[in-house]
């Protein structure tokens, strides 16, 4: 169990990763913003407690994997790694600039830390149930953390791999579904029902399912994952997030890409500039 002082500690570097998502997506002027807010806390948890890693070697053989199946949440991930030490996060602000490093869905030949290329959606999933067992053959014990997105789930790919995974019993992948209930072209209830759910879904697949209630909320997720990592098989977390949580603009409008105004971008940065400095001050 997580000590309160340590969820808090880890509710900062979530803000910090809001910060820095909102200033990278900025260098570029528009983007996804929404289903990048609503991953930070995870993130967060992933990289400030959970996850075994080295940003001097991001190679590392024992490492864990984190895997970003929606790829297009890659500004948050770029952030959460910038603010772990792979690299000077501000390097990211050359979003998907001619030449970048840092392009708008995530690539591993060109960016350090970033275990998996992906972005064509479903297909990361796939891959990181090759990892899992690939880990397993070579008799190393890492967890594979893979983010899907809730849209991402009306690929038929995703489901593929799901039935993969519970087959061969693949304990150490652990799936983060990003239910914040809407995709490119509206809510996913709209577009693609999932019927009974998510995690009905992925229970009659054999899976081990953990419903997170606040997926935005440090505390519960902790909860969820140290059963998660306990569970003799695959594990699919549905978190319940907002999408662009943190950032009023984007609650309110749910939006999957965004291309905010000059005065919309001064008036989110300062939001997640001033929530920044009020938990500063108040973990003092």
């Amino acid at each position: 169990m997580i000590e309160d002082k340590r969820i808090r500690e880890l509710e900062l570097f979530a803000q910090e990763i809001r910060l820095e998502t909102l200033k990278i997506i900025h260098s570029r002027g528009n983007g996804h913003i929404g289903g990048s807010m609503s991953i930070a806390d995870a993130l967060a948890l992933l990289y400030g407690e959970i996850m075994h890693y080295d940003p001097k070697e991001p190679l590392m053989k024992d490492r864990d994997w984190c895997v970003l199946s929606k790829g297009h949440a890659g500004p948050a991930l770029y952030a959460t790694l910038g603010l772990s030490g792979y690299f000077p996060v501000n390097e990211a602000y050359t979003l998907n600039d001619f030449n970048t490093r840092f392009p708008s869905h995530t690539d591993h030949l060109i960016t350090k830390g970033v275990d998996l290329t992906t972005g064509s959606l479903g297909q990361g999933f796939s891959q990181a149930a090759g990892v899992a067992l690939g880990n397993r053959l070579q008799s190393i014990e890492s967890d594979v953390y893979v983010f899907i997105g809730d849209g991402e789930a009306d690929e038929g790919q995703i489901w593929e791999a799901a039935q993969f995974t519970a087959h061969y019993k693949l304990k150490h992948l652990i799936a983060l579904i990003d239910n914040n209930g809407r995709q490119l072209d509206g809510s996913c209830e709209e577009v693609m029902s999932h019927g009974k759910g998510l995690g009905a879904k992925f229970e009659a697949f054999g899976w081990n399912v953990i419903e997170v209630q606040d997926g935005n909320s440090i505390k519960e997720l902790a909860a969820a994952f140290e059963k998660a990592r306990s569970s003799e098989l695959p594990t699919a977390l549905i978190l319940h997030t907002i999408k662009g949580k943190g950032v009023s603009l984007m609650e309110k409008s749910g939006a999957h890409s965004a291309k905010p105004s000059a005065a919309e971008w001064e008036q989110m940065l300062k939001e997640a500039e001033e929530k920044l400095m009020t938990m500063k001050e108040q973990a003092l």
